[in-house]
């Protein structure tokens, strides 16, 4: 009996198992190779040992090719264990890499030993027409099949792109892939078993510090109703989840596209979490708006991102200041919290466009007291890293670190698991930052999220993140940030919740 392609497929770890959601990216995957042949999914988040179940999963089945899905920061150091130790204990087995790093910085993936194949951008039909080639089940040759780049002795080989296409799959995920799927649902600030779903995929945006722009250069794809009526139903009624938190990276598209999908989940009612511009929220009509309603939106990720119009025209956001104030009044209208975020510290007017943020913020939170803040450092993805569409485009001075040398980005994946690379790409630090600003960037976040503690911490109990509150509303009211010890003190016996670290 002849044998079919059969792939293994990883996601290592990033969080902790708590926060463990749907490795949605995997599932989309395996669901286009079992049309063809068999895969596996190990989840790194939720099995913890992610090396010794790779070794096992290898041990017991033959497998073609392996599949790694990588993210910059955190998931370097994982991604890197697991593939070393492959390569390792099955040398001749080939090792892919998807996911953001590998599109974003391909070559730097690519002169790593234990990785052989890079996929840039969607997998959904570069993977199964790689496997297929990789195993014999084909005669295709490596150079047909884009989306790929990959190593022909010793030199790097980038095939054309491939363009982004919506796979509608015809039944629901496989979620049983994951073993007992109920242990994705979370309790969360929505519900109690709050799931994670990713209805549409892209943006139709071309911000140049976004790695989803980097990635779908511009273009995005949305669902059938009947399709996200079905996979919500599924989430809903099968596995009883009570809430759902979307991960597409822009949920509102335009109005007269969103209007069939507002519908669906009018009718299902499951609260939800989703990410938003304030432009589009602001051309919603009032009848959209009561579908959005009735639907229990609970909260929108908005990219604010700076009170400069000049700056938000430098990066392509495509937004003005003026409406996230507005953005902000219509969200509080409508019973939907605002999680409105910020990038600090450009490299450019530095501390005078990190001072301007933080009253901007003030502003905000006079407007919509409600609204939840989330500061970040502006870290700007480097050249290389952008769509090709967009390289050599909209550049501004180049990057200098604090002693006024140029930045030079890592040339290794084991570069980038230093911790002041996790730092850039978590928008965490950046290397231009003095000490004095880093530290009056860390106070201004303690004492405004000590005053308005997260609607989102359900760990923490009412009556600490009062008190906490209160004993930050004097330092809040008069801008006193500096050394806020007090509050750093009291914070570490109520531990509050961050959501730019943990999310939902």
């Amino acid at each position: 009996m002849s044998r079919t392609p059969n792939t293994l497929l990883i996601n290592p770890t990033i969080t902790s198992r708590s926060s463990a959601r749907f490795p949605l990216s995997l599932l989309h995957v395996s669901a286009a190779l079992d049309k063809t042949g068999t895969s596996q999914i190990i989840d790194g988040n939720v099995d913890r040992d992610v090396v010794a179940e790779t070794l096992n999963a290898l041990r017991r089945q033959t497998f073609d090719a392996v599949g790694i899905s990588v993210m910059g920061g955190p998931q370097m150091a994982p991604a890197i264990a697991v593939s070393q130790t492959i390569r390792e204990h099955f040398p001749r087995m080939p090792i892919v890499w998807g996911g953001y790093f590998p599109t974003l910085y391909t070559d730097v993936a690519l002169t790593a030993p234990y990785v052989d194949v890079a996929i840039r951008g969607q997998g959904e039909d570069s993977m199964p027409e790689l496997v297929a080639a990789l195993g014999g089940y084909s005669a295709r040759p490596l150079e047909t099949i884009a989306g790929l780049s990959w190593k022909r002795d010793g030199e790097i080989v980038h095939n054309p792109n491939r363009r982004i296409a919506f796979h509608p799959t015809a039944s629901v995920l496989n979620y049983d892939k994951l073993g007992d799927p109920r242990r994705y649902l979370a309790r969360t600030f929505l519900g109690k078993r709050t799931a994670a779903h990713q209805a549409a995929i892209g943006c139709r945006f071309r911000c140049t510090f976004c790695g989803v722009a980097a990635m779908f250069g511009g273009a995005t794809a949305l669902p059938a109703a009947a399709q996200l009526e079905r996979d919500l139903g599924y989430l809903k009624y099968q596995l009883g989840a009570d809430s759902i938190q979307f991960f597409d990276h822009n949920f509102f598209d335009r109005e007269e596209d969103m209007i069939p999908l507002l519908e669906v989940m009018a009718r299902l009612e499951l609260p939800w979490w989703c990410y938003a511009r304030s432009d589009a929220l602001l051309k919603l009509s009032e009848s959209s708006w009561k579908l959005v309603r009735k639907s229990r939106l609970r909260m929108a990720y908005i990219g604010a991102e700076s009170p400069s119009g000049q700056m938000l025209k430098e990066i392509r956001k495509g937004t003005r200041p003026n409406q996230t104030l507005e953005v902000a009044e219509l969200c509080r209208r409508h019973g939907v919290v605002p999680e409105l975020s910020f990038m600090v510290a450009p490299p450019e007017n530095t501390e005078e466009e990190t001072e301007r943020t933080f009253e901007f913020i003030r502003e905000l939170k006079r407007i919509n007291p409600a609204s939840e803040i989330i500061v970040y450092i502006y870290t700007p993805l480097p050249d290389s890293s952008r769509h090709e569409k967009d390289r050599g485009k909209h550049l501004s001075s180049p990057l200098l670190d604090v002693h006024g040398e140029p930045v030079i980005f890592p040339k290794t994946p084991e570069e980038w698991t230093q911790q002041r690379w996790v730092d850039y790409a978590c928008h965490a630090d950046a290397p231009w930052l003095t000490d004095k600003l880093r530290q009056r960037i860390q106070d201004f976040v303690t004492v405004l999220r000590c005053r308005f503690p997260t609607a989102q911490d359900m760990r923490s109990p009412p009556w600490a993140k009062r008190a906490l509150s209160t004993a930050a509303s004097w330092r809040y009211r008069y801008r006193r940030y500096d050394r806020p010890w007090e509050l750093k003190l009291a914070d570490r016996l109520v531990k509050l919740r961050m959501p730019q670290v943990s999310g939902l």
